[in-house]
């Protein structure tokens, strides 16, 4: 896609000016980095507060007679039970049980479903909900919104200084209240393993927000690159890399996602293949690496057996800032999923040792309780 195809999110004049250096994603032109580079910025966000910009995700509001049951068409998670104020992950699922999209849908008040999807998922997603959907639900994008995501072991104090009711919601609590002059949907949530919010804005406050938080010296913005170290660290899927629609929630290692309720009903699209999935194993499984030798094992790279024979794939892999070493995430079959099981990657050729561990590689700090 040519620079000027590219879509802006409402803070790009506000990432040129911090020095970011600018990439496309997602049909954006998004931060990548900033001056002071990857491997600092994951750092800080693991040691203090990193301000993503995440408006490039897709936001709309649900509504119809019953939008929580219509959504469950579509997922397997219980969203007739889930209570207003929270929030849950669920994923989007094809007829064959596949997985079109991971998403997070919220009840932050009584205005239906609001709902968070992937950036280059977003046309196809809506598009398949209201398919699917139609006569149910109705979809309003909310394409006059931006999203940031403050993460970080200081995120909350940063936050509470402006916002004290943030401080009293949990991991997965979602709220619409008054904040920053305006009305906000906040959520205790992130995609880095540490405790933070994401927090949805009008489009034209963007940048007073953004500018806002950053006066705090607890906080920096952080671009894509170490946004993508963060999540692999915390071992947090990425759609199109790690899960497409060939793949089931059960071959992602995401099983929760299918609620108790929905597994007795199997009442949701693919649901024969996930059920037997449930019973009788997936044929693959994702799990995690430890490159015990070599470079990291990136996207692409095969996985081996210690006889050679190639039994899997790696999805995401790099170095990992926080660790020291390289960590990668892949399939293999079950019978070589189980933590401790030696493996071998292949980079540029070669056969490296490697290490099946268990998920996630740095503990995630979600706070559960206040």
């Amino acid at each position: 896609m040519s620079d000027e195809a590219l879509k802006t999110t409402p803070l790009a004049a506000a990432h040129v000016a911090a020095g970011a250096r600018m990439v496309p994603f997602a049909g954006y032109s998004m931060p990548v980095q900033y001056r002071d580079g990857v491997l600092k910025e994951h750092l800080w966000t693991r040691e203090h507060a990193g301000l993503f910009d995440v408006s490039h995700m897709g936001q709309a509001r649900l509504r119809g007679v019953s939008p929580l049951s219509a959504f469950e068409e579509i997922t397997p998670g219980d969203f007739i039970g889930l209570k207003p104020g929270k929030q849950r992950y669920s994923v989007l699922l094809n007829k064959t049980g596949g997985v079109i999209d991971d998403l997070m849908a919220a009840r932050p008040d009584d205005d239906g479903l609001f709902v968070v999807v992937n950036g280059a998922c977003k046309d196809n997603d809506f598009k398949v909900i209201d398919n699917e959907l139609a006569g149910q639900v109705t979809i309003e994008r909310l394409e006059d919104r931006a999203l940031l995501a403050i993460q970080g072991p200081e995120a909350a104090a940063v936050v509470g200084r402006h916002l004290p009711a943030a401080l009293r919601m949990v991991f997965m609590d979602s709220r619409a209240m008054p904040g920053f002059g305006t009305n906000i949907l906040i959520s205790r949530s992130g995609y880095t393993g540490e405790d933070g919010y994401e927090i949805s804005v009008p489009a034209h406050l963007a940048e007073t927000i953004w500018n806002l938080l950053l006066e705090d010296e607890r906080v920096r913005p952080i671009g894509l690159g170490a946004r993508d170290s963060l999540r692999l660290e915390a071992g947090l899927p990425l759609y199109g890399h790690d899960v497409d629609e060939t793949v089931s929630p059960i071959e992602a290692d995401l099983a929760f996602a299918v609620s108790v309720k929905r597994r007795e009903a199997r009442d949701f699209p693919g649901a024969a293949r996930i059920a037997k999935e449930l019973t009788q194993g997936p044929s693959r499984k994702r799990v995690g690496l430890r490159v015990l030798e070599g470079a990291p094992a990136r996207e692409g790279a095969e996985i081996a057996d210690e006889s050679g024979a190639v039994v899997g794939i790696v999805t995401s892999g790099g170095f990992s800032p926080s660790l020291g070493y390289p960590i990668a995430m892949g399939f293999v079959p079950p019978a070589l999923s189980a933590p401790g099981t030696s493996l071998k990657v292949i980079v540029r050729g070669k056969p490296q040792a490697a290490q099946v561990v268990a998920m996630p590689f740095v503990p995630n700090r979600y706070v559960r309780k206040v």
